[in-house]
């Protein structure tokens, strides 16, 4: 009976933990402010002490509920009232701008030089001089804006049009034809198996993955 009642448990804490989690969001699972950081440590812990909870499973289920309703809400009043945002998320703040580094600031964001020097090699400059602003976000990432002549080259700076990009959508994956995207499309079987024909294949399984542009263009992968 213990062990049955265990599963019961464990079910319903995953359960409650799963809705909770589509209550709240994506955010909750990818940049995660400081609230939601806490949010996801103290419920992910309750979700497993109602996994053991045999005699009331029912307390930990309701302080799930408390702390998932609590997060939705502060959501929804962030969103309609601005000025709390910088009470519960905080707000950005600059560490480095036109070549000075504000050591205040550092100090306010609880990031030292050390941190700082990882982040801008982690986001491709290697040397400082090549960077205009650096702004900590509330998240714990750092933005950063290169100097003018070390910005990637656009096609407006070379007077250039280029054609709109597309969106490629999945024909093929592990073989098997994706008939739903191919009507999606427009297109049919017959002229995914002429494609393959013409690109010298025998048949689908031969493909790892096939992708279609708007203007039907097919690229294929296969698999080694």
């Amino acid at each position: 009976m213990d062990f049955l009642s265990v599963i019961l448990t464990s079910l319903l804490s995953v359960l409650a933990l799963f809705l909770i989690a589509k209550l709240m969001g994506h955010k909750q699972m990818s940049q995660l402010d400081f609230f939601d950081y806490i949010t996801g440590i103290t419920i992910g812990s309750i979700a497993a002490e109602l996994a053991t909870e045999l005699e009331n499973p029912w307390q930990p289920l309701v302080a799930m509920v408390i702390y998932g309703g609590i997060a939705f809400l502060l959501s929804v009043l962030t969103g309609k009232f601005h000025r709390m945002r910088k009470y519960v998320n905080g707000t950005p703040t600059i560490i480095m701008n036109n070549g000075k580094l504000y050591r205040e600031n550092m100090k306010k964001a609880k990031l030292d030089l050390s941190e700082f020097m990882v982040m801008c090699r982690q986001a491709g400059y290697f040397d400082i001089n090549s960077i205009q602003t650096a702004v900590f976000e509330y998240n714990g990432r750092l933005s950063i804006l290169p100097v003018c002549d070390q910005r990637p080259v656009n096609p407006s700076d070379m007077n250039l049009m280029p054609a709109p990009d597309t969106i490629f959508t999945e024909v093929i994956m592990d073989g098997r034809i994706l008939d739903e995207n191919l009507h999606r499309m427009g297109l049919d079987s017959k002229w995914l198996e002429q494609q393959l024909k013409t690109n010298g294949y025998r048949n689908a399984k031969e493909i790892f993955l096939g992708i279609c542009d708007e203007n039907h263009n097919l690229s294929l992968f296969t698999g080694k």
